[in-house]
């Protein structure tokens, strides 16, 4: 099993309802001691590269990106394409997590190397489960390399 201590997944969220839902799930199954919620994707970008309120931090990336698409300021779609297309953070595993079943916004997404797209249920109960859920496979079962 992993080693949680560890742990570290940026979510880039701009609903406070949904991101207090998933960072709950993601706590709750014990699957993020180091959790950062950014509300924009150009804070994201800031964070993942070092810039602006975060040039000072260590030189460390999140074992897990879980993206939202539609957010102000750069959406999800330019956060993906940033991050897949430098040497420094292709690696990182990004999963979206939308409200959107556009199929362009799938296509689009899987174009640029999203690792999993997934729509975000309305119920409660259900957003909870699939966070816990992807949390577990990305963080404990999915192997990713060390660098």
């Amino acid at each position: 099993m992993a080693d949680f201590e560890q742990v570290e997944i940026l979510l880039v969220e701009d609903n406070p309802r949904d991101a207090e839902l998933t960072m709950r799930a993601l706590h709750k199954g014990g699957l993020a001691n180091r959790l950062l919620w950014v509300k924009d994707g150009e804070e994201a970008l800031d964070y993942l590269f070092r810039r602006g309120a975060f040039a000072s931090r260590e030189e460390t990336h999140p074992r897990l990106v879980l993206l939202d698409l539609k957010m102000p300021r750069v959406d999800g779609i330019e956060v993906l394409r940033a991050v897949k297309a430098d040497e420094r953070t292709r690696r990182i595993p990004v999963v979206v997590m939308t409200s959107s079943q556009e199929e362009r916004d799938l296509a689009r997404s899987y174009d640029l190397g999203v690792n999993s797209y997934v729509v975000k249920p309305l119920d409660f109960a259900q957003i909870t489960e699939l966070v816990r859920q992807a949390g577990y496979y990305w963080l404990a079962i999915n192997r990713t390399p060390s660098s």
